[in-house]
């Protein structure tokens, strides 16, 4: 796919900023900023899933986490309502962040928009871009993340959140996750919140 010259300015003023994650995380034997990282895995993943996305879908996947550490899960009430405060408010986060980065690099308002309603998650289920992003976040999570997640948590929250995760993707994703290559403790979690599905 040709891509535009605000296209590459903007890559790279996304992954300057996520590469001042002060969290590290380690990948093959190397150490990464881990939102930089959690963006480069977002971009494999939508190429694997939707090879023929078009640039404002792939700066979306990029921006996903943009900058999350600044906003960190106990600057909310450990509740559920601040749970959820906190990731709606994650989202106008990085939507707002993105954006100003976009602008930077010399996109209008219409792509800056455009990106903001898919990390705002808006028109989930409904429109085609936002379910595309929702879905590659969601195969990142399971494919990376999920391993080391669940040893620390009571298997029901666990098989809940998988069941959760479940719900919100696409047919096409789901196919892509159960090909996914899970260690046999992960395998088995997932087909309980399967079967409870």
């Amino acid at each position: 796919m040709v891509v535009s010259e605000n296209f590459g300015r903007a890559i790279a003023l996304i992954d300057a900023a996520n590469g001042e994650d002060p969290n590290r995380e380690s990948w093959q034997g190397r150490e990464w900023p881990k939102e930089l990282l959690y963006s480069q895995r977002m971009s494999e993943w939508l190429e694997r899933l939707a090879p023929d996305a078009d640039e404002a879908v792939r700066l979306a996947a990029r921006a996903q986490h943009i900058r999350r550490w600044m906003v960190p899960r106990d600057s909310y009430p450990k509740t559920r309502e601040g749970y959820l405060r906190w990731r709606t408010g994650l989202y106008e986060f990085h939507a707002e962040t993105a954006g100003a980065l976009l602008a930077q690099a010399g996109y209008g308002e219409e792509t800056v928009e455009r990106v903001g309603r898919m990390l705002r998650k808006r028109g989930l289920k409904r429109e085609a871009d936002t379910q595309l992003i929702e879905d590659v976040a969601c195969l990142v999570f399971l494919e990376h993340y999920f391993g080391g997640f669940a040893p620390g948590h009571d298997e029901a929250k666990v098989v809940d959140i998988v069941r959760k995760t479940w719900k919100k993707m696409s047919d096409t994703a789901r196919q892509a996750a159960l090909g996914l290559n899970l260690s046999d403790d992960v395998r088995r979690l997932v087909a309980l919140a399967l079967a409870e599905a």
